[in-house]
């Protein structure tokens, strides 16, 4: 239990540094003309290259011609649905201060994207937000460069087992491929929210006394220790600048660890940085100082690799609403953050907790409708179809609550904001 408590936390601080990180970005990119304008040519050319497959061109699959995946076609109400998704998911980024790339795959999901789709196109989305955006180099001081070469080398190991086996997955049987993925998000937006919501109830039942922004404690014996006492070379020393003479790992278990996070990113398409932190800081026995650096540079090789390599070539990315959902989530930082600042921690605590188990139960319910059409269980198509507008009903309208009572609290506390 204890554990179990110990990992909810370093989870929920990984999202918090991945999610100050995308808020960064954010703000470099809507302050930069130039790439402001990149991102209106690179929409255009999505929305112009979608109109291409909806046409009776016989694009190749490489190229992501009709063969690869569906919808392989340009529809408005699509590229509207990922403004929105993008929106939602920045509002509880900007907000909340995590936890808003978990809603993403789930969300584009329950619009009626292939799973495989969603996870590639989401991995490209956070790919393209990194490359336009500068703030990386303000985290760059606390990398530790042999450390994160040899996590890189792993996950980029991890990356390519992860597409494969996603990949085949699919071309063995797409209902299979959304199944997995689906059960994936449930283990996982389960095991988050439960907890976030038994923290949400904790705090509140104390009367708010503990920061509900606020982290964990980290010890650095037991396993870390172990590790650190295993002397496999090549050794990598890290943390230098924290103690006399640092710590020192063997580069075998650090690529290991990566192979993880690697793996976990190409199956799920998000980035992998909510699995770093806990490793780096629980297993390695590295510093929350030292990780969140080498976290936020991972994320943007491991996405770019996973985007391009596994998913990109292969036709497994829908630009036209990776475009969209970057646009979508640029104002929904920005206005998400301000918010913060207006309403007390123990409701955003809160927010986070409801926007999570939406996600679980949104993938849960669509659960019983995936296994039915792999005939695993007998189930007829109307109850299989109700479970499943019931998880997307439930998702849509929590999210859709949170996100206007975060426009209107911007929009009607706006003066207190220019005053401070």
């Amino acid at each position: 239990m204890r554990f179990a408590q110990q990992l909810y936390v370093s989870l929920r601080e990984a999202a918090r540094a991945h999610a100050q990180w995308d808020i960064e970005v954010s703000t470099s990119i809507i302050k930069d003309k130039r790439k402001m304008w990149l991102l209106v040519v690179m929409t255009a050319l999505g929305l112009l290259g979608s109109l291409a497959f909806a046409s009776d061109l016989d694009l190749p699959s490489m190229l992501g011609g009709k063969s690869a995946y569906t919808p392989a076609f340009y529809t408005t109400g699509i590229f509207v649905a990922s403004i929105a998704i993008g929106l939602c998911a920045g509002l509880i980024t900007g907000c909340i201060g995590a936890g808003g790339g978990f809603i993403i795959t789930p969300a584009l999901m329950s619009a009626g994207i292939k799973g495989i789709l969603a996870v590639g196109t989401d991995l490209f989305h956070i790919f393209a937000k990194a490359i336009m955006g500068t703030a990386v180099h303000k985290k760059l001081g606390n990398v530790s460069v042999s450390l994160a070469l040899a996590f890189l080398v792993g996950s980029g190991v991890g990356v390519l087992g992860g597409g494969v086996l996603n990949r085949l997955i699919y071309e063995a049987n797409p209902v299979a491929s959304d199944a997995f993925i689906s059960v994936i998000y449930v283990v996982l937006l389960g095991f988050l929210g439960t907890y976030a919501m038994v923290d949400f109830l904790r705090l509140r039942k104390a009367g708010n006394k503990i920061d509900a922004h606020g982290g964990g404690q980290h010890n650095s014996g037991g396993l870390p220790a172990a590790l650190q006492r295993a002397k496999i070379p090549p050794m990598i020393t890290f943390d230098k600048d924290l103690m006399p003479g640092g710590k020192k790992i063997s580069g075998w278990f650090v690529a290991a660890c990566g192979l993880i996070v690697g793996f976990m990113a190409a199956i799920m398409g998000v980035g992998g940085g909510f699995l770093t932190f806990p490793m780096f800081v629980y297993v390695l026995g590295v510093s929350s100082f030292t990780t969140v650096g080498t976290d936020i540079l991972q994320i943007i090789f491991t996405a770019g690799f996973a985007a391009i390599s596994q998913y990109a070539i292969y036709g497994f990315i829908f630009y036209t609403l990776a475009m969209g959902m970057l646009l979508g989530s640029l104002v929904g930082i920005q206005i998400g953050a301000f918010v913060t600042k207006l309403v007390p921690g123990i409701y955003i605590r809160g927010f986070y907790a409801m926007a999570i188990l939406a996600g679980f139960i949104n993938r849960l319910f669509a659960m019983p409708g995936k296994l039915a059409e792999m005939k695993y269980i007998a189930l007829n198509a109307q109850t299989a179809l109700f479970l499943t507008n019931i998880g997307n009903w439930l998702f849509f309208i929590v999210i859709g609550v949170f996100a206007v009572w975060v426009i209107l609290t911007f929009f009607t506390k706006i003066n207190i904001l220019r005053e401070g």
